[in-house]
């Protein structure tokens, strides 16, 4: 029987072979992994191939970091419900921020997440407007300490409803009108198949304006397999191609056994 490319990547764990490193950094997000300690989580992530960890809190990073892997992308200012999109959270925000990014700064990380927030009722165009006066006055922390902020893409339809950072192309408008090499978007493909689809043209179309990226199987949020929507190989390869140097970051929940999940989707995803 011939086996197609993904077929092969996954038989090749059936032997348990380590991933190859390819042209991708590749990361997991940590709350994927709840019921196993981060300790075994690094060490069986940098036996696997991947170079960081998602969503670390300050005093995890340096078991992170004693695994030789990178906290790709923690936490800063705001949350997905109250971020920058009302006026009223901005001293507040650009105070987290400031702390956020020095602290990032200080161990040599690469990201903070930030957030639009929910609408509760205001317009869109009032909120994207909102959204670049706030990350205009964060902007400059982010230059000046060579820290990436990265406002998150999310879907409204199911996960997060209201918030308003939810299509492509508004998270571009705000970023184009920031106009900063440090404010970027955090594309979680997740979330923008629920929303849009199209991913790999409006990567393709929009790959400047993207600092990192989230992966999770559509529909569900599960293993990047044969069950879901997308050809996660197809998708790497697309952002691979288009020199990407940031982080592709597995964030899904393992239906199956958590590691070897995570192993089938880094190969996957080694181009």
């Amino acid at each position: 029987m011939k086996l197609t490319a993904a077929a092969g990547v996954y038989a090749a764990h059936a032997t348990g072979a380590p991933a190859s490193k390819g042209r991708l950094k590749q990361s997991a997000a940590r709350w994927c992994y709840k019921n196993m300690s981060l300790d075994e989580l690094c060490r069986n992530g940098a036996e696997m191939g991947l170079s960081g960890i998602d969503l670390i809190k300050p005093e995890d990073w340096p078991t992170v970091q004693k695994y030789g892997l990178v906290p790709s992308m923690v936490y800063s200012a705001g949350t997905i419900p109250d971020g920058w999109n009302r006026k009223e959270n901005h001293d507040r925000m650009v105070k987290e921020m400031q702390e956020g990014v020095e602290r990032a700064a200080a161990a040599k990380l690469p990201n903070v997440i930030t957030f639009s927030g929910n609408r509760r009722g205001m317009s869109d165009e009032e909120g994207k407007e909102n959204c670049i006066i706030g990350l205009n006055r964060v902007k400059k922390m982010g230059e000046d300490n060579n820290v990436t902020i990265c406002m998150e893409l999310l879907n409204s339809k199911i996960d997060h409803h209201d918030y308003m950072c939810d299509h492509t192309a508004w998270g571009v408008d705000v970023i184009k009108a920031v106009n900063s090499p440090k404010v970027k978007l955090l594309y979680d493909i997740y979330h923008m198949q629920i929303m849009e689809g199209d991913i790999i043209r409006t990567i393709r179309d929009n790959i400047q304006y993207i600092g990192h990226f989230h992966t999770g199987g559509v529909p569900g949020r599960h293993e990047l397999d044969d069950t879901q929507e997308l050809q996660w190989r197809t998708v790497a390869q697309a952002i691979a191609d288009l020199n990407f140097e940031g982080f592709m970051a597995h964030e899904f929940v393992p239906t199956k056994d958590p590691m070897t999940s995570l192993r089938q989707a880094v190969q996957l995803c080694t181009v």
